[in-house]
């Protein structure tokens, strides 16, 4: 019997276009192996949603991205339907989201993170946290979305800061230097590392998303101790927030001082992006895994109850 799957996807997150790409993507990948699929765009409407899974699927497919789709709030209402769903549960996911609750849980278990403090806005308006170069980011977006890194002896970031739009928590964090590493996971294997090598001077929503932005290498070149580590880290951080699924774990690596350097774990993506340019895909493929064996993968592990 062919398997009904719901594909829901955009949402009402600054990522909401990210999450159309990734859906559809991922909609023609099981179209095209024989899932009857149902694309659904989530708005705040719930009623709208429910009569848009009537009738019930077999399984969700869950390509949100951001607020609401990615942090536990939508993965309640499929908990409360009863359908099994993919990607990480409720605890998970939203643990995962907020930065400042995740990386209490990371240093706890002994995973290295970069030094950092949570700040109100205001607070970070009239003095400086802690001395520049540091980051500054939201407790609760992804795709880098509000990102800034405050250089020495630059004070043009303090107007971004006025007009705060992100909440009423602001993550403050030492800037580590160094590469960009982010390393999959699939169910209880870590996939490979990918360095990202950004066009600009860093890796920002533009960089993630616009063809060109960025490059991948893959495997990263780094020193086989770090490639090692870097995975352990990824597992580790997947198996301590209970995500399930697929997972995306970024990091940075400090090589700037001596071999085989110093890795830092910045967050762990439950809901990664699954469009053209995007990093798991990307990791996969090396690994041997096409995109539509990929997705399939993700829809047969979907699960409730978690």
């Amino acid at each position: 019997m062919t398997k009904t799957v719901a594909m829901l996807m955009g949402g009402w997150s600054p990522e909401r276009e990210v999450s159309l790409s990734s859906g559809y993507e991922c909609a023609k990948a099981l179209a095209d192996r024989g899932y009857k699929v149902r694309v659904i765009d989530v708005g705040r409407d719930v009623p709208a949603l429910l009569r848009a899974l009537d009738p019930r699927p077999d399984v969700i497919f869950n390509a949100l991205h951001g607020m609401g789709g990615e942090d536990g709030t939508i993965q309640g209402v499929f908990e409360m339907l009863g359908v099994p769903y993919t990607h990480s549960g409720v605890l998970a996911s939203a643990v995962a989201m907020h930065k400042p609750t995740a990386k209490a849980i990371f240093r706890g278990g002994g995973l290295p993170v970069a030094e950092g403090v949570v700040v109100c806005p205001e607070q970070l308006a009239l003095h400086d946290p802690m001395p520049a170069p540091f980051v500054v980011k939201p407790t609760n977006q992804g795709s880098s979305i509000g990102t800034r890194i405050v250089r020495i002896n630059d004070n043009s970031w303090r107007e971004e800061v006025t007009n705060w739009c992100f909440g009423s928590e602001v993550l403050v964090e030492r800037f580590v230097p160094g590469r960009e590493l982010t390393v999959a996971v699939m169910g209880d294997r870590p996939l490979g590392v990918c360095e990202i090598v950004p066009r600009g001077s860093f890796y920002d929503y533009t960089a993630k998303y616009s063809v060109g932005g960025s490059d991948h290498l893959t495997p990263a070149p780094i020193p086989a101790e770090a490639y090692e580590r870097a995975l352990d880290i990824a597992l580790r951080a997947h198996r301590m927030l209970g995500c399930r699924g697929v997972s995306r774990a970024d990091l940075r690596y400090d090589d700037t001082a001596a071999q085989p350097g110093e890795l830092y774990l910045l967050e762990v993506n439950t809901q990664p992006g699954m469009t053209p340019t995007s990093l798991v895909p990307d990791i996969a493929r090396h690994a041997g895994i096409s995109f539509d064996e990929l997705v399939v993968w993700i829809l047969e592990n979907a699960a409730c109850n978690g």
